[in-house]
């Protein structure tokens, strides 16, 4: 399906399903929603939040909080609005609603103008340059790669990744590469592999979170404690060029695949539910500093 359409028949489906049941909470099924528009719940939750500034489950809190306030506008007792949508009890109804709307349910009624007004989304992108963006369509037989895995919830990606990187930096990456000769197992690995080099994102099918891996491509032997494998299948890759400091400058060519490349491509659409950060050495705090983004894609 084409990439704007996707995301547009993600908010009518949500919607749907909002007028349906105005109670649908936050742990619906996502993964089910992806299948419906056919592509990945990774690259679904990655795109619909970089497009619209709010994950899905943001998106559907946000709209159940508005219909919840018309209906306590309506006359409809407090108690019975919690009930409806989903709430256990009044209190954490209450707690939820004046986070949202600044008042309370009780003053809202009192004061209307104070409703935060939340509307169905509509999607409209303006094509800025997509296809000139710098990028090669490049075919890579099935390779393994080996390295450090953390699991992450998807609209926590891009505040915790980075941590992730320090941490796995200071205590492993940095001390291999500094010594005369590794001093264990997991140095000896770092070092025969290159681990830092890639960092992979893995769509396990999971709705709500996503595997991260500090990787190297993997050259055999003992697989350490604390490291693990992951195959990448032979696929067909867009492979997209990032030049400035990170994590910033990756995470702006991320926004502009979802925002431009995608919405504005003809001829590719995303493949799989993976993608790969691809690191050069160098310092990755400079301007000039160079890395990249893979994307699995296939033909239309």
């Amino acid at each position: 399906m084409e990439w704007l359409s996707c995301i547009r028949k993600t908010i009518d489906i949500l919607e749907e399903q909002l007028l349906e049941c105005a109670g649908l909470d936050d742990d619906f099924d996502i993964g089910k929603v992806a299948r419906e528009v056919g592509v990945s719940a990774f690259y679904l939750q990655k795109g619909f939040a970089i497009m619209t500034g709010f994950s899905i489950a943001e998106y559907v809190r946000n709209r159940r909080l508005y219909l919840a306030a018309l209906d306590i506008l309506s006359g409809r007792k407090v108690i019975d609005v919690a009930l409806d949508f989903g709430y256990d009890t009044p209190d954490s109804f209450t707690k939820a609603f004046s986070r949202f709307h600044g008042v309370t349910p009780m003053q809202l009624k009192n004061e209307p103008h104070r409703l935060n007004t939340f509307l169905p989304l509509k999607i409209n992108i303006t094509i800025q340059g997509g296809n000139k963006m710098d990028y090669i369509i490049e075919e890579s037989a099935e390779f393994t790669v080996i390295g450090f895995e953390r699991e992450f919830a998807f609209d926590q990606g891009y505040e915790k990744v980075p941590k992730f990187w320090n941490e796995i930096n200071e205590k492993h990456l940095a001390k291999a590469w500094q010594n005369s000769r590794p001093e264990n197992a997991v140095e000896e690995a770092v070092i025969k592999n290159h681990i830092g080099m890639f960092g992979v994102c893995i769509d396990d099918d999971n709705s709500k979170t996503f595997r991260y891996m500090i990787a190297g491509k993997y050259e055999g032997g003992k697989v350490p404690e604390g490291l693990s494998l992951y195959k990448v299948p032979k696929t067909t890759w867009a492979k997209f060029l990032s030049k400035g400091p990170l994590p910033g400058a990756l995470q702006s060519l991320n926004t502009k695949i979802f925002n431009e490349w995608l919405p504005g491509n003809t001829e590719w659409e995303i493949a799989m539910g993976m993608n790969i950060e691809y690191y050069m050495d160098g310092d990755s705090s400079s301007a000039d500093y160079e890395s990249a983004i893979w994307i699995p894609v296939k033909r239309k």
